[in-house]
C-alpha cells in the first residue's frame, strides 16, 4: 500500500511537472499551489470513491465454507443490488443450506430485475413451491409459470410445473392437457413416464387414457442404472441406538443444482446394509431424469422422522460424485 502510494505521488508530479514547467517560470508560486491542490484533490477522491481495501495483502479471501461464501455474496449484493444472475447464485446456496424461505426471497428479487427470463421465472416459481408447508404453488408462483410459458412456450420445467400447480388445484383436465405436448418434446423413457402421469389426470377428470401410439423402433434404449451400496458405519452403529423405524433415503441430486433429487429411494434402518439401484423410474419428475445428466451427486441420509426434507439430527453420508453412465457400484458409509 506504501509503495502504492510513492510511486502514485512521484507519476502524479512527473506529470505535473511537465505541464506546469511554462508557468513555473514566470509564476513559481501559483505553479506550487496549482500542484498541491491537484495532489492533494487526487489523494482525497481516491479515499473517498476508491478502492484501497484492494490493495491490502489478503483482503479478497477465498470462501472456505459455503457460509463464507453466502457472507461474501450477501454483502456484494447488499453494495450493489442490481445484479439478478447474484441473486440467483445467492438463492441456489441458501437452496444447498435447506434455506427455502431465503432462496424465494433471493428469486424473487432476480425476477424484478429480468422479468422476461424464463429459466428465471421458473426456478422463482418452483422457490415459492419448496418454501410452502405444503409444496403448494400458489397464486403467485403459478403466475411465474404463466410469464415464463408466454415468453417460451417450449420450456419443460415450466409446463410441468404448471401441470403440477393445475393438479393441485383439482384442474385434472387442465394438467394433462397441459403435459401432452411434452410427450413430443422428451426421450422415450421420459415420454413412458409422463404418459402414466397424464392418464392418471385424465381419468381423475373423468376422461379416457390416451390412445396408445406405435412404438418408436429408432428409440434409444433404456438408461443404464446407478448401483448404490449403503452401509452403517460399525463405531457410529455402536454408539448410536437406532430405532427400527428410522429411514434412509438414498439420493442422487445435480451437482451444486437445486436440493429436488433427479432419483431418490426410501428404506427402513432396519434394511442396512443394503443395495438399491437408481434409475429414471426413481425421478420425482419425468421431465428431469437421470439418464439426460452427465454427472450426479449421491448421498444417503439416516433420518430418524421419516421427512424427505433434511431435518436438525439428520446424518448424512459423505456425497459421491459421478460421471454418467456409471458402472461400479457406489458405496456410501452413513456415520463416517
Amino acid at each position: 500500500m506504501t509503495v502504492f502510494i510513492a510511486l502514485a505521488a512521484l507519476l502524479c508530479i512527473a506529470v505535473l511537472a511537465v505541464l506546469l514547467r511554462p508557468l513555473w517560470r514566470q509564476v513559481r508560486g501559483a505553479a506550487m499551489g496549482i500542484a498541491v491542490v491537484v495532489l492533494s484533490s487526487t489523494a482525497l477522491l481516491y479515499a473517498l470513491i476508491g478502492t484501497p481495501n484492494a490493495l491490502k495483502p489478503g483482503a479478497a479471501t477465498t470462501p472456505e465454507t459455503l457460509g463464507d461464501a453466502i457472507a461474501q455474496l450477501e454483502a456484494e449484493l447488499q453494495r450493489d443490488p442490481r445484479q439478478p444472475e447474484g441473486w440467483r447464485l445467492l438463492a441456489q446456496a441458501y437452496q444447498r443450506e435447506e434455506r427455502a424461505e431465503d432462496a424465494r426471497d433471493a428469486l424473487a428479487k432476480a425476477v424484478e430485475l429480468s422479468p422476461d427470463d424464463a429459466d428465471l421465472l421458473t426456478e422463482a416459481a418452483q422457490a415459492r413451491a419448496l418454501a410452502h408447508e405444503t409444496r403448494l404453488f400458489d397464486a403467485q408462483a403459478q403466475s411465474l409459470l404463466q410469464r415464463a410459458l408466454a415468453a417460451q412456450p417450449g420450456h419443460q420445467r415450466a409446463r410441468w410445473f404448471m401441470g403440477i400447480a393445475q393438479r393441485q388445484a383439482g384442474k385434472h383436465a387442465d394438467a394433462a392437457a397441459t403435459w401432452e405436448p411434452l410427450l413430443a418434446q422428451v426421450d422415450a423413457a421420459t415420454a413412458a413416464s409422463l404418459r402414466k402421469e397424464i392418464d392418471n389426470a385424465r381419468a381423475d377428470a373423468g376422461m379416457p387414457p390416451l390412445p396408445q401410439s406405435q412404438p418408436d423402433k429408432t428409440s434409444p434404449p433404456a438408461a443404464a442404472a446407478l448401483t448404490v451400496k449403503v452401509a452403517l458405519d460399525p463405531d457410529f452403529a455402536s454408539r448410536v441406538r437406532l430405532r427400527g423405524d428410522a429411514t434412509v433415503f438414498v439420493i442422487a441430486r445435480i451437482p451444486g443444482g437445486p436440493p429436488m433429487p433427479v432419483a431418490a429411494e426410501k428404506h427402513r434402518v432396519s434394511e442396512l446394509p443394503l443395495t438399491v439401484t437408481l434409475d429414471d423410474a426413481d425421478s420425482p419428475m419425468p421431465t428431469q431424469k437421470l439418464s439426460q445428466l452427465a454427472e450426479v451427486e449421491v448421498s444417503a441420509r439416516l433420518s430418524a422422522s421419516g421427512e424427505a426434507n433434511r431435518q436438525d439430527g439428520d446424518i448424512d453420508s459423505k456425497p459421491a460424485r459421478v460421471n454418467l453412465p456409471h458402472d461400479a457400484p457406489i458405496e456410501l458409509v452413513i456415520g463416517k
